[in-house]
C-alpha cells in the first residue's frame, strides 16, 4: 500500500457490522469506530474526545468483519481515504467520507 494515502487506528466498533451482497456473489460490510483521545482543558479538567470513522470493507475482509467483529469489539485497521456522494431520498446531495480498510487486527477479548 502507497503512503500517499495512508490511515491507521485502532478503536472501538459502535454497531453490528451491516452486509450487503452483490448480485455477482461479492461482499461489503460497513461499519463504525469510535477513537478517543484526550486533552486538559483551562480548567485543568481532563476531557475526553471521541471521533468517529466509517469503515468499509470489502470480499475476505468483509466476510472476516460479518463473523468476528460485534459491536463493541476493538480493532485495529489499516486501510486509505475514500470519499463519494450520494442524493438522498429528498434530492439532497451527500457526501461520505470512509475509510476502505486494506488490513485488520482483532484485539481485546470481546
Amino acid at each position: 500500500m502507497s503512503l500517499r494515502n495512508k490511515v491507521t487506528l485502532i478503536g472501538h466498533t459502535g454497531k453490528e457490522v451491516e452486509v450487503f451482497n452483490f448480485e455477482n456473489g461479492n461482499k461489503k460490510a460497513t461499519v463504525t469506530l469510535a477513537t478517543n483521545d484526550f486533552y486538559i482543558n483551562a480548567a485543568g479538567e481532563r476531557v475526553e474526545d471521541t471521533q468517529w470513522h466509517n469503515l468499509v470493507a470489502f470480499g475476505k475482509t468483509a466476510d472476516v468483519l460479518e463473523k468476528y467483529v460485534p459491536k463493541g469489539k476493538e480493532i485495529a485497521i489499516e486501510g486509505k481515504l475514500t470519499y463519494r456522494s450520494y442524493d438522498d431520498k429528498d434530492g439532497t446531495k451527500r457526501f461520505l467520507t470512509e475509510i476502505r480498510i486494506e488490513e485488520m487486527v482483532l484485539l481485546g477479548n470481546k
